[in-house]
């Protein structure tokens, strides 16, 4: 499911905006973006999402403005010497546009990190506080979304599985009503040979009871209506459900194609082809749920 939550903190060093969006997605794929200082801390916060969180994609963006320079790659002062050297560039080469903060630390990023330095000091305990602040409070925000979601997706398929239901109710009725036809129109097509000392009439009982199994969908019906009912169930479970409703559903388009098989009939053939649309769109659906 989609969603997307910020989460705000500020304390004496630093204001902490932390950003979260999630895509759907069949594993758990988190990546944080952050200021370097913030690396070791990166797998707490994967695990924080993991600990509300079993499937999605999550992107993390953590913005941390107004803390002392130790965790910016330049200082005041070098910072003035790279816009003056930026500046000057850009009147010798006529370039009308100006000097910004970005251009000074892509600068300071691309060409005055020194790979004999250690790496970027980490954030402080009090500025590690107040992003753990700021994303709990971006995943709740985002739990809140993904939970609307989820129930407008539950309203939606529950519906979908009513629409389904109630076609296959009118199914269970044609059913028997179409093998008593085709029995019917069986033994008048077959009434002249019926005198015909040849023919033999136990045979030709046989394979009107043949025929009838043939056209009998009722076991179908009778699984397609578990089916029904163990998608109701994972849909109301408070337990992740995708991989099971994708199964569930997998198993319900098979009864569906069996009945429109072996019905021959036109009413029951119409009526399956609506159920697969229903199912198929409860497909689409299922993408969505965790």
């Amino acid at each position: 499911m989609t969603g997307f939550g910020r989460g705000q903190a500020s304390g004496p060093d630093a204001a902490v905006t932390v950003e979260v969006r999630s895509v759907n997605k069949r594993h758990l794929d988190v990546s944080v973006r952050g200021p370097r200082g913030l690396s070791e801390h990166e797998l707490a916060i994967k695990e924080a999402i993991k600990g509300q969180f079993d499937r999605g994609q999550f992107r993390v963006s953590v913005d941390v403005r107004g803390q002392s320079s130790s965790i910016l790659p330049v200082g005041p002062e070098k910072a003035r010497s790279i816009a003056e050297a930026l500046r000057a560039l850009r009147e010798a080469a006529d370039i009308q546009a100006p000097v910004t903060l970005d251009h000074v630390l892509d600068v300071a990023h691309r060409f005055l990190d020194d790979p004999k330095e250690s790496a970027a000091p980490a954030i402080s305990d009090e500025v590690w506080a107040d992003v753990q602040a700021a994303l709990r409070d971006a995943l709740g925000r985002l739990g809140a979304m993904r939970a609307d979601e989820g129930a407008a997706l539950h309203e939606d398929m529950t519906e979908r599985l009513d629409a389904l239901a109630s076609l296959l109710e009118t199914v269970e009725e044609r059913a028997p009503v179409r093998v008593d036809e085709a029995q019917s129109l069986l033994r008048a097509r077959l009434s002249d040979l019926m005198n015909d000392d040849r023919l033999d009439r136990d045979r030709l009982a046989t394979e009107i009871a043949v025929l009838a199994d043939k056209l009998d969908v009722h076991e179908e019906c009778v699984r397609l209506q578990s089916h029904i009912r163990q998608f109701r169930e994972a849909l109301n479970d408070d337990e992740p459900a995708g991989r099971r409703l994708k199964f569930i559903m997998q198993e319900m388009l098979r009864e569906v194609n069996t009945i429109g098989a072996k019905a021959n009939d036109a009413t029951i053939s119409e009526h399956a082809v609506q159920m697969k649309e229903i199912i198929e769109q409860l497909r689409e659906q299922i993408r969505n749920v965790e």
